[in-house]
């Protein structure tokens, strides 16, 4: 496999460790949705939420995780079923998913314009991160940013680490499209070749079906949101490889 010129990295999971902020918000949306509930979450509460944080695809799905944790569904069978035990608490509950999504983005904004310096505080850039961005920044190399989360919080954050980035360069949520078309739009106007890094399993896969993105090399985070079964089905001969942080933070000949 020849070596990237163009380089497309998830944010939420493979630069940043956001689980603190993640079950913040959630908390926060999750006690404007049901008032009546307890005011601080328990320890293992939170723990649960931690473990189970790679099912989620989408914020909105976070209340629902934490409503599905609350209300006692076991771990395992999240794991395993998800998408079916988040579907059977949108309709018990009469939940809209982008009424969700507005809601958890809305914490967000609120908490961002009211106390921007404390949700900084919850995020953590895995280390060697920042150096190695700061690094390819300085390279002949095309840097993009393909999440999930909105393009504003992650330029803020990068920001924060005076991580200059292009905000053209920032493809989040607000962009409305998969990240399999992200991927598309890049190999039309970037470079190659091009390689992702992704800590979903499932997102990669997706990409991986799409003939026209055979050609892209694949790179599952195993430092990110991310279980045990996905890093044992993440190779070579997958097409998917396994990539450790100790690799992201060296040369792209050591990913290989």
């Amino acid at each position: 496999m020849d070596l990237p010129r163009t380089l497309a990295l998830d944010f939420d999971g493979v630069l940043c460790n956001g689980l603190q902020e993640y079950f913040q918000t959630t908390w926060r949306a999750y006690r404007q949705l049901w008032p009546t509930s307890s005011a601080t979450p328990s320890h293992e509460i939170v723990e649960i939420f931690y473990q189970l944080r790679p099912v989620v695809e989408t914020g909105w799905e976070m209340p629902v995780l934490l409503r599905a944790i609350i209300q006692g569904f076991a771990t395992s069978d999240i794991l395993d079923q998800w998408f079916t035990i988040r579907d059977r608490v949108v309709a018990q509950e009469d939940l809209n998913p982008q009424d969700l999504g507005n809601r958890v983005d809305g914490v967000r904004d609120q908490w961002i314009n009211q106390d921007l310096s404390s949700w900084l505080q919850l995020h953590c850039f895995y280390p060697g991160v920042v150096t190695q961005l700061q690094s390819w920044l300085q390279q002949p190399l095309s840097l993009f940013i393909i999440t999930t989360k909105e393009s504003r919080f992650v330029a803020a954050l990068l920001q924060q680490e005076g991580l200059n980035i292009r905000r053209d360069r920032i493809f989040g949520k607000d962009c409305r499209r998969p990240k399999a078309e992200t991927l598309r739009q890049l190999k039309q106007t970037t470079p190659a070749p091009i390689w992702f890094v992704e800590d979903r399993l499932a997102t990669l896969q997706g990409i991986q079906q799409q003939p026209d993105l055979q050609d892209i090399g694949l790179f599952l985070g195993d430092w990110g949101y991310n279980t045990a079964r996905d890093r044992q089905t993440a190779s070579p001969a997958t097409g998917i490889d396994l990539l450790t942080l100790d690799q992201f933070t060296q040369g792209f000949d050591r990913w290989l």
